[in-house]
């Protein structure tokens, strides 16, 4: 009767750790789709960051090449004996104000705008992501 009882409770607890590892199974493929969802989500995302980067560098470019197009206006302006007649004493004064504030701190080379540094640095720096682009080859089963 005894060995009986003990293959009895020996059934028992096989029973108890089939039905653990089914739902510890089900609960590893849970996790592991979720997982694949945040996988893909996440590449997308670099995908964004890196887009908006390309977006942001050329727009950069371009506000660089129209700020030295606009300081070599003032100085074609401000040099031309003719260009300081043309122009009025407020209209002078205007541009003045402008190259003093604007026009001689942007133009620094190598300088961003402070708006954009200010503004999207943080959203847009990557750099602090870490990723291993290793895990994408690895073939799972």
């Amino acid at each position: 009767i005894q060995i009986a009882q003990c293959f009895e409770a020996t059934r028992q607890r096989c029973c108890r750790l089939e039905q653990d590892g089914r739902r510890a199974r089900e609960q590893l493929a849970r996790v592991e789709a979720e997982r694949a969802a945040l996988e893909v989500k996440l590449k997308h995302a670099r995908n964004q960051v890196e887009v908006e980067m390309k977006k942001r560098h050329r727009a950069e470019a371009e506000l660089e090449k129209q700020e030295r197009k606009l300081q070599l206006v003032f100085e074609a302006l401000m040099r031309e004996p003719w260009g300081s007649g043309v122009l009025s004493g407020e209209q002078g004064t205007v541009l003045s104000a402008l190259a003093g504030r604007r026009l001689g701190a942007a133009l620094v080379p190598g300088r961003r705008s402070s708006a954009v540094d200010e503004s999207c640095q943080s959203l847009l720096s990557h750099s602090d992501i870490s990723y291993d682009r290793t895990e994408d080859d690895v073939v799972r089963s």
